[in-house]
């Protein structure tokens, strides 16, 4: 068996190869104690945050009359902290608190998804029904508008300042067309589709008047449902105008005008001149600091998991 052992090449071979395997080692050991130690430190900032500062999102717990006030506030989409559940689980709180008196919903947005808004909106008008006694009132700061409106049309009344945005009831869709463009570098598309109008919204592809009027009778039924929407909410307050389904935007002095709302005012003098109590009590939903950096730390360990997957397929394990 040691046949070779005179030749220097086998040496030579020999003593590589040891040597690579020794590398190889030393890389299998360096990654498992950054990924062990990815894993001590992430524990002990949840441990941290556990028991130093457990107190994020306690219920709202009190014996005296408030208004409860939902926030509101940016994008409304599923992924934000606008989003339906975490609405609908705020006005559930507020509605079960006994010694709450009214609910003011604090609206800064420029609207979002149809889906998120209408759910949110029907929330509302069923609590309004179950609980007829507790007033629910939308106070609209710089915006209210698309989906923001929608929302805030469900409640008992509408207030604005006079030079906030309110209305924009409308649907849209976005999109580009870069097809001349690609003809001008000479660049050709090829897709591949299953099902005719399957890439019906590719901005690479040029339109078809057929496609056009699909994408336009889907508009409309949403824009349909956000009128019927709306009118429920408001019903004979709206004034008689084609303009107020148009799409169009005003200032809150033109939305009181055309009965986009009921009046002048914030949340502060909602809760003391018409619900008629001092305190004002914050139910918003928010995501805890525990919650993100749970998060974040799940992402982590997904991104490490992904980098020692994806060296083990190199060749370095």
């Amino acid at each position: 068996m040691f046949e070779n052992s005179g030749n220097p090449q086998w040496e030579q071979q020999t003593l590589q190869n040891v040597l690579l395997e020794h590398v190889k080692e030393q890389r299998r050991v360096r990654r498992w104690n950054i990924f062990f130690k990815l894993i001590l430190i992430s524990f002990t900032v949840v441990l941290y945050i556990t028991f130093f500062n457990a107190d994020f999102s306690q219920p709202v717990i009190t014996t005296l009359p408030h208004a409860a006030i939902i926030n509101i506030y940016g994008e409304i989409t599923a992924e934000s902290e606008a989003n339906a559940d975490s609405v609908r689980d705020a006005l559930k709180s507020a509605f079960d608190n006994k010694q709450v008196k009214g609910v003011v919903l604090r609206i800064n947005s420029p609207g979002g998804s149809p889906v998120q808004s209408r759910q949110i909106f029907g929330e509302i008008r069923g609590l309004r029904q179950k609980f007829p006694d507790i007033k629910v009132y939308a106070a609209i700061e710089d915006i209210g508008a698309s989906g923001a409106y929608l929302i805030a049309s469900a409640a008992d009344a509408i207030y604005a300042d006079k030079t906030s945005l309110v209305g924009s009831i409308g649907a849209k869709l976005d999109s580009f067309g870069f097809v001349e463009a690609m003809h001008k570098v000479g660049v050709e598309r090829r897709l591949y589709t299953a099902g005719k109008y399957k890439g019906i919204l590719d901005p690479f592809s040029p339109r078809t008047p057929e496609e056009d009027a699909f994408i336009m009778e889907q508009l409309r039924t949403v824009h349909n449902a956000f009128i019927e929407n709306v009118k429920e909410g408001r019903g004979s307050r709206l004034k008689n105008s084609p303009d107020i389904f148009s799409g169009l935007f005003w200032s809150g002095e033109q939305a009181l005008q055309l009965g986009l709302t009921d009046g002048y005012g914030d949340a502060q003098f909602i809760t003391k001149e018409l619900i008629k109590v001092e305190n004002l009590i914050d139910y918003t939903t928010t995501v805890n600091l525990l919650d993100k950096i749970t998060k974040k730390i799940g992402t982590s360990f997904g991104e490490t998991f992904l980098m020692l997957n994806q060296i083990s397929q190199k060749g370095f394990n």
